[in-house]
């Protein structure tokens, strides 16, 4: 059984123990959790790990089977109205009125939120580039623009905490970039609390400040951004002419190389990965110059593999 959590006045979203079970289907399996002001707490995990289910309850959508969620200290259950009033979410697909325009679609959160800043929906309308589309049907738009007004509709009302799910899905590498300096603006200068879903590990390692790593409903470990570039392994990547050359030629320097099912070779050394020019230094004078040289990062699938190998422990 999960320890309860002690409350913390600067946590301001906080799961306890929380789990969604649809008959044998432990979708969600006992999580913890807290985020604190102003942070931006990554939850990262493949799909179908049980990110959106967490989400959906954290949000009031789905009754947990088990286990309780809090907003601003306050539990999360049907009869909870006012907290809303400062909470923004896009979960999954972007809920719009199809046959309305961008402009009647952000009229009508504009008037659900009470917004009396009559700059309001300019302004979010100018954040989020869609001026020229204000009159173009929701459903005409492409995905990525369908993906701007649900960011808009969450953020219109200026809220203390936004939870976002897969909120980079559809937008262009620019866009993406853009979303991410808004949202480290609101957390880092505005003290806006983020709980941001994806499956996509770089740009969550670029904007989180704590990652929480869910796998098949339960959290698994529990990062600063800071550490995690530390637990992704490396390796160097080399190929030649003559790799079994090359390969006996490390060795003499005391590098270990392995043949890659490429045929190409790897070393894990530190060393060689930190400071490759002195491969290709040496390879050049031995006159076995490499054909290729870089250095590969295990992507986020390999990363969870190995998480799950090892029971979440790893080094």
């Amino acid at each position: 059984m999960a320890e309860k959590m002690t409350r913390n006045t600067n946590d301001i979203i906080q799961i306890e123990n929380l789990k969604k079970h649809y008959g044998k289907v432990r979708a969600v399996d006992g999580i913890s959790l807290c985020v604190r002001k102003g942070e931006i707490y990554g939850f990262l995990g493949l799909n179908g790990a049980g990110k959106t289910t967490t989400i959906r309850m954290l949000l009031g959508m789905v009754r947990p089977t088990s286990g309780s969620c809090y907003l601003n200290g306050k539990k999360i259950h049907s009869g909870v109205h006012d907290l809303w009033n400062n909470v923004g979410y896009l979960v999954e697909i972007p809920y719009s009125y199809p046959d309305l325009t961008v402009h009647e679609n952000l009229e009508i959160i504009n008037r659900m939120r009470f917004i009396s800043n009559p700059r309001a929906l300019d302004s979010i309308v100018e954040t989020f580039r869609l001026g020229p589309y204000q009159d173009v049907l929701a459903k005409n738009l492409s995905h990525g623009n369908k993906q701007r007004l649900g960011l808009a509709k969450a953020m219109i009302h200026n809220p203390d905490i936004l939870i976002l799910d897969e909120p980079a899905n559809g937008l262009d590498p620019a866009g993406i970039v853009e979303i991410r300096e808004l949202l480290r603006d609101l957390a880092f200068n505005k003290g806006v609390t983020i709980f941001i879903s994806s499956h996509i590990l770089g740009e969550i390692s670029k904007l989180a400040t704590r990652i929480g790593i869910i796998h098949q409903g339960c959290l698994v470990r529990e990062i600063t951004a800071h550490q995690f570039d530390h637990f992704l392994q490396k390796k160097l990547i080399i190929g030649a002419w003559d790799n079994k050359a090359v390969q006996k030629r490390l060795s003499d320097e005391g590098y270990t190389a392995n043949f890659t099912e490429k045929g190409d070779l790897e070393i894990k050394d530190e060393e060689a990965i930190n400071h490759p020019e002195n491969i290709v230094r040496m390879l050049v004078h031995s006159n076995l110059p490499p054909t290729l040289l870089k250095v590969e990062e295990e992507d986020l699938e390999t990363y969870f593999l190995r998480t799950i190998k090892n029971n979440g422990n790893v080094k």
